[in-house]
């Protein structure tokens, strides 16, 4: 991982657009930024950027349709800036494939950590599928999960997961039937530290639960282990 990473800025806010630009590139960033949704579309499209920061409130195209449009045919991480509090626009955005959010006002040094811990986690992802040689697939009833490929399936039907979302799949599997802890997902699925009030990895199971679906027999295969963390169920 190299602080000289891409990042595409899609922040409509001037001041704060600048603000955070000169704080990337302190940190060594090269950084692109724009102020609309139609140029941030545009510039992710057809450009070589290894983290996009995405507002969701932009002018001519929202941040969620910027989204949705990307995820057409490019897999960048993406970064939501969301309104605090706006709970419906991070379900949405983690929905569409995004990987991690920041509610506004954000800190610029927070920005810089999750974007760090984005790349980390690519970083990780990337050495993984090098190393196919330690890669076994792992089988739970009609779930299969392939390291090496990054396939995940359901009844040797593809499952459309996010690259997050596989990381969970692939780490409850491997340890079906016991709890993990929130603090240990968010390291593995996310590259960071869980900090206070982050609900990150609850919207991504979510997502990962509905995927999934039930078990034949109607029981969820992923349950809440409530103050806890998370399990799947061993069958």
């Amino acid at each position: 991982m190299s602080n000289s990473a891409n990042i595409l800025l899609v922040e409509d806010d001037q001041e704060l657009n600048e603000l955070l630009t000169e704080f990337l590139q302190l940190e060594g960033f090269n950084v692109t930024s724009t102020f609309n949704g139609e140029e941030g579309l545009k510039q992710a499209q057809n450009g070589n950027f290894d983290v996009v920061v995405l507002d969701i409130m932009l002018p001519i195209m929202n941040g969620l349709e910027v989204l949705k449009q990307l995820r057409n045919n490019k897999q960048t991480p993406v970064l939501m800036l969301t309104a605090r509090g706006d709970e419906v626009d991070r379900i949405v955005g983690f929905e569409m494939g995004a990987d991690d959010y920041l509610p506004k006002p954000c800190n610029p040094r927070e920005l810089i950590a999750r974007i760090k811990a984005i790349l980390r986690r690519v970083d990780m992802d990337t050495q993984g599928l090098q190393n196919e040689a330690k890669k076994i697939s792992i089988q739970r009833d009609d779930i299969e999960v392939n390291p090496a490929t990054r396939v995940a399936t359901l009844n040797s039907e593809a499952l459309e997961l996010t690259s997050t979302e596989f990381n969970l799949l692939e780490n409850l599997l491997a340890n079906a039937g016991n709890v993990l802890s929130k603090e240990d997902l968010t390291e593995t699925a996310l590259g960071r530290k869980l900090t206070m009030y982050d609900r990150s990895i609850d919207m991504h199971l979510s997502n990962l639960r509905r995927k999934l679906g039930p078990f034949r027999d109607g029981e969820q295969r992923i349950k809440t282990v409530r103050g806890v963390g998370y399990l799947y169920v061993a069958r």
